[in-house]
């Protein structure tokens, strides 16, 4: 009788996931097709509540699956003009560097404080992907050059050349699965939202302050060693939060140089490498995206926008050590999707208020770039 309700039990579960054409990974974060997404994305709502709830074992991440083709190949084609630049000579690298808007625009590295040091473990670069050149007031413009500045492209540098096409390319592919994914998000949101005639998906498609992030994690070396086995997940790259209304996570790629100079793509070199989040209950949960998956999780000015209702989501990078692993790079790739300045997200502050706090929290001075 027990084997037998047990298995009524299963059959309604599945019965249960397949309705709501979500599944879970084997670590737990929520899973949803593309193709539902597109065609009937109101009919996700369950499985957007159980990710970005506030349930104790909900952990801020949606994984989106059944991409279209084109995306794997724009994956790679890009992470791997991350390694390129990242290895160009320092002097051709800092030409793309950009002080004026505290270097979120263009190549920075070491600018942002981490664990309360400059992080120079990895690189990032910075661009808008949708808009080159934002259409602001020259007032707005000085007062948010973090936002409005226009991108830095280094179209001059034959190794790189096709940088800004493949940088745009797949920035523009999450960000229109973003948009699409706001919109199933809606129904949900909205009656979190402190002003409930607020709509995600609009939000974020009339912005002119998305910002993408390519990082390049340099393999370890004597002056930034791996952190020990025994120490803290987050000694490396401490636990944060992304300061945008949702943003969208490629999967890592590691790559080791070969003896032509050419990167080949490997396997992780430690299992304890990856993205690592807390649950809302406060869970350690590493998770893993699929190579032709996307994850989106809940930023800060979501979490401001329904006044703590709706958690962001707490999280850090772990490169564990392994065999070979001080020849191994990681790259990945994180499209930042939030409101342009002027919304107002709580009674005292709008994003470009709130962005410049955070801003501060995270670097000194002349040496600031975008925390995030």
């Amino acid at each position: 009788m027990l084997s037998l309700t047990r298995g009524i039990l299963r059959r309604t579960m599945a019965t249960i996931a397949n309705n709501s054409n979500t599944s879970l990974t084997a670590e737990g974060a929520v899973s949803i097709s593309y193709n539902t997404l597109v065609s009937s994305p109101l009919t996700l709502t369950s499985s957007i509540e159980k990710a970005f709830g506030s349930h104790p074992d909900s952990l801020g991440i949606i994984i989106v699956r059944d991409l279209p083709a084109a995306y794997v190949p724009a994956r790679e084609r890009l992470l791997k003009l991350a390694y390129r630049f990242a290895n160009l000579d320092p002097k051709t690298r800092e030409r793309y560097a950009d002080p004026k808007s505290r270097y979120s625009f263009g190549w920075s590295q070491g600018k942002e404080i981490m664990n309360g040091k400059p992080d120079t473990m990895k690189g990032s670069y910075y661009a808008n992907p949708v808009v080159d050149e934002p259409d602001v007031s020259p007032e707005l413009r000085a007062a948010y050059p973090e936002y409005y500045e226009k991108n830095i492209w280094p179209s001059d540098t034959p190794d790189v050349k096709d940088f800004e096409q493949a940088f745009k390319n797949l920035g523009r592919f999450v960000f229109n699965v973003g948009c699409q994914l706001a919109v199933a998000c809606q129904p949900f949101a909205s009656s979190y939202l402190t002003d409930s005639s607020l709509s995600l998906a609009d939000l974020i498609k009339s912005s002119q302050t998305v910002k993408a992030r390519l990082l390049h994690y340099f393999p370890p070396s004597p002056e930034n060693p791996l952190p020990a086995e025994d120490e803290a997940i987050d000694s490396w790259c401490g636990f944060h939060l992304d300061h945008s209304l949702l943003t969208g996570l490629c999967s890592a790629m590691y790559l080791r140089q070969e003896p032509s100079g050419e990167p080949s793509v490997v396997q992780s070199p430690s299992p304890s490498s990856g993205l690592y989040i807390r649950t809302r209950g406060g869970a350690l949960t590493k998770v893993s995206i699929p190579a032709d998956c996307l994850a989106f999780q809940t930023g800060e000015a979501l979490e401001l926008a329904t006044a703590g209702k709706l958690r962001a989501t707490p999280h850090c990078v772990r490169v564990g050590a392994g065999k070979d692993a001080e020849n191994v790079s990681r790259e990945t790739f994180a499209l930042f999707m939030q409101p342009n300045v002027d919304q107002r997200l709580s009674a005292t502050e709008n994003f470009g208020q709130f962005s410049k706090r955070i801003f501060d929290e995270h670097y000194k001075d002349d040496t600031a770039g975008a925390a995030m």
